[in-house]
């Protein structure tokens, strides 16, 4: 899935749309995307200059958007807007850096009308970066 592709799914746009392709998407199972890290980035501009590092709540924020995408190609939840409900067992083991491309690996854990959870880590060159436990709520489009 490229990107015009993920963006049908997806309502963010510049600068907060974090998820550059998805290579593999089983709908309400398992989704995998790729975030290439680059220094052109708004963030880094002011996130220790000199020493530019992701903020943690971007690559969570990544998770978070390519999780969604497991669950908005289901045809239930199509129109659907996902929201974060809550965060457990976060952990950062790695910093982020320009240049580094994540992989994003996100399982879904469990989905009972319109509210999910998953299961993600971020990784580098199989070094896991960050992982996570997510509850989504699903809105609708138009409120």
């Amino acid at each position: 899935m490229d990107i015009q592709e993920i963006m049908k799914y997806l309502p963010h746009r510049y600068p907060i749309l974090l998820v550059d392709r998805i290579i593999e998407v089983i709908p309400r199972k398992r989704c995998v995307g790729i975030k290439n890290v680059s220094m052109n980035e708004p963030h880094f501009q002011g996130h220790y200059p000199g020493m530019p590092i992701m903020p943690g709540v971007l690559i969570l924020e990544a998770l978070a958007q390519c999780g969604a995408v497991i669950l908005l190609s289901d045809p239930e939840l199509e129109g659907m807007i996902p929201v974060i409900g809550g965060i457990d067992n976060v952990k950062f083991r790695r910093q982020v850096v320009p240049g580094d491309q994540l992989l994003l690996e996100i399982d879904l854990v469990k989905l009972k009308g319109t509210v999910g959870k998953i299961k993600a880590v971020a990784s580098v060159e199989g070094q896991v970066a960050a992982e996570m436990e997510m509850i989504f709520k699903f809105l609708p489009r138009e409120m």
